[in-house]
């Protein structure tokens, strides 16, 4: 910050500083700061700042912008602002993963039976506790072996993916497996359940499975296209912070790092902005008690 000249000067006939620094509008601490040749208070903060936001950043994995640093620093007892925040991220060349435009196209299964619909697209946070609304779908994820096909189930309370699967096909037993895993961890009673249109495409047998398959004890809720906006949420998530940052030589590399972005990052630890910036697991923690 550049001091005024008629400081100095007023400086050295013996005038007050402190009302020379007020009717030009100039802080103490720059004079001061100018005298001495050091950085003032200000610059030193920021670069106090930038270690905590680098310290942050590197933590969630390269993945948070500017709003999750600032809370995670709200946490912490930093006060700062997160237009702050936000410069000194781009002083530092520090950028957090953007969602990406995609234009998605679905069509639905004519044969598919009609249901009634029992999500309504009310996506709030746990208003009726947990387990009793999930939503899931299937993605696709691209390995030098071939496709890769993911289906999660996820409590729309809560957003934690509580049941999930892989598989290279396409076959009923991908969604059947998601939804028994969701069953075995967290032993619902019947809850709601909106699945995506590739699954009336691809798995018109998932609620009627043969060869043996025991029904999951859920309720089929008429999906439309807006139902599913949560479930396509999480797969933009999963490919921007973790799928479309590599190549995946495998299909076995592709789902030991998935498993690993679920269960030890997404679940656990990754904020969500509409659970007030608190993590499936700790906004789970809250509601229990």
């Amino acid at each position: 910050m550049t001091v005024h000249p008629f400081i100095e000067a007023e400086k050295r006939d013996g005038h007050n500083v402190k009302r020379v620094c007020e009717l030009l509008q100039v802080s103490r601490a720059a004079f001061y700061a100018r005298r001495s040749g050091g950085p003032g208070p200000r610059a030193v903060r920021d670069a106090e700042l930038t270690e905590k936001i680098a310290e942050v950043y590197e933590q969630s994995r390269g993945t948070y912008g500017a709003p999750r640093v600032h809370a995670v620093l709200q946490r912490q007892g930093e006060d700062c602002g997160r237009r702050r925040i936000a410069r000194l991220m781009r002083n530092a060349g520090l950028q957090g993963r953007h969602r990406r435009r995609r234009h998605l196209t679905t069509i639905p299964d004519p044969r598919a039976a009609a249901r009634p619909d029992l999500i309504i697209r009310d996506f709030a946070p746990a208003p009726d506790g947990l387990d009793t609304r999930w939503c899931g779908d299937v993605t696709y994820v691209a390995t030098e072996e071939g496709w890769l096909y993911l289906a999660t189930v996820i409590d729309i309370a809560s957003r934690r993916v509580v049941g999930w699967s892989t598989a290279d096909h396409l076959r009923t037993e991908l969604v059947a497996d998601a939804l028994r895993s969701a069953c075995r961890r967290r032993r619902p009673t019947r809850p709601v359940i909106s699945l995506g249109s590739r699954l009336s495409v691809h798995q018109p047998a998932i609620h009627h499975p043969g060869n043996g398959v025991r029904r999951p004890p859920v309720r089929r809720s008429h999906r439309q296209c807006w139902d599913n906006a949560l479930a396509e949420s999480s797969f933009a998530t999963i490919k921007r912070e973790l799928l479309d940052t590599s190549t995946w030589p495998s299909r076995a590399v592709a789902r030991t790092a998935i498993f690993d972005f679920i269960e030890g990052w997404y679940n656990l630890h990754r904020m969500h902005s509409s659970l007030g910036y608190r993590s499936p697991a700790e906004y789970e923690t809250a509601l229990a008690a």
